[in-house]
Order: structure tokens, then sequence, then C-alpha cells
């Protein structure tokens, strides 16, 4: 995927680093997860502020409510990364990478889903369609803007995050000392 030559600049990490060094593995684990979900819900809001530009008030089915965050534990346990995945409820799923997907060269490829209407707004799978648009129908953008709207903002929660709870660890681990 093309980079649109966003950049982004963290206020404050080489004293963030320097706290992090006397913290436990656990702690950082942790505080790490919970700031990090801060961040992702940042890109949330925005994604959701910008479905609700584009949505159809006189349908029933509402694209916003259906963006979410989520965990990926699957990244976790086999990297030991945290990552969180922004995206719509009922969005693409992938091909297994099984023998047989891989023989017919589909693994690791998305294929298109039927959406779920148990969703909190309902079937939205049709949002794709309104994301990078058809050859009758311009694109109307959700998703693409947000790391241009709210990535700054998002990295400075994330820091911000992170601070106060390592701070309210060294600040627990030295009134432990002085008892």
């Amino acid at each position: 995927m093309a980079t649109d030559g966003i950049s982004y600049e963290l206020n404050g990490l080489p004293e963030l680093l320097g706290k992090l060094e006397g913290l436990e593995f656990d702690m950082k684990r942790k505080g790490g997860r919970f700031a990090l979900r801060k961040a992702a819900q940042v890109l949330r809001d925005q994604g959701r502020e910008n479905a609700e530009r584009v949505d159809d008030p006189q349908t029933p089915e509402s694209i916003a409510e259906n963006i979410v965050e989520r965990w990926s534990g699957r990244t976790f346990k086999r990297t030991g990364n945290m990552k969180f995945r922004v995206g719509v409820l009922g969005g693409a799923r992938q091909y297994a990478n099984t023998r047989e997907n891989v023989r017919k060269g589909r693994a690791g490829q998305s294929y298109r889903t039927d959406g779920d209407k148990s969703n909190p707004g309902g079937d939205t799978w049709y949002w794709r369609l309104l994301e990078f648009g058809t050859e009758n129908m311009g694109a109307q953008p959700i998703f693409r803007p947000v790391p241009a709207q709210a990535g700054q903002a998002a990295a400075d929660e994330f820091v911000r995050q992170y601070s106060k709870k390592i701070d309210r660890v060294l600040r627990q681990a030295k009134k432990k000392a002085t008892k």
C-alpha cells in the first residue's frame, strides 16, 4: 500500500522510554494495552464521524454504529506485539492459509461477506462501495482520511495515557518502598 506522506511527531517519547526501564514486564504490557486502546478509540471516533457524514439517515443501517476497535490476540500470541484493529463489524474475511487455498492462489486474500443483521448498526456490507467507489459512483472515503485527521491526536493520546499509567505505578512502588 502506498503511503500518502503522513508523518507524526511523538513528543515526550524519550522521557517515556526512560520510565519504562524501571517497570516490570507485566506492567509494560497492561499499561501499553490500555494506552493503545485509548489511541485506537480516537481513530474509531474519527471513523464514526466520517461515516455519519456519508451514511444515509433514511435507512435502518448505520455504518457508524458498526465501527469498532478490537484487540488482536492472534498477533499478540504470535509475535508478542500489541495491536488493535479499527474496522467495520461484518467486514472482510480472509481465506485461511490451507493447502487448498495456497494451491488456488487465494490464501491471505479477502472475500466478500454478506454481513450480519445482528450487528448494532445492521448489515452494512456496502461500506466498501462507499470507501472505494464503483465504476458508477465516486469514492466517499471513510477510513482512508482518518490517519491524516486524527493520527497525531491518537499518538499524543497513547503517550499521555501510558505516561500517566507509568507515573501511577512508580508512585505506588515508591509508597511501598517507604513502608
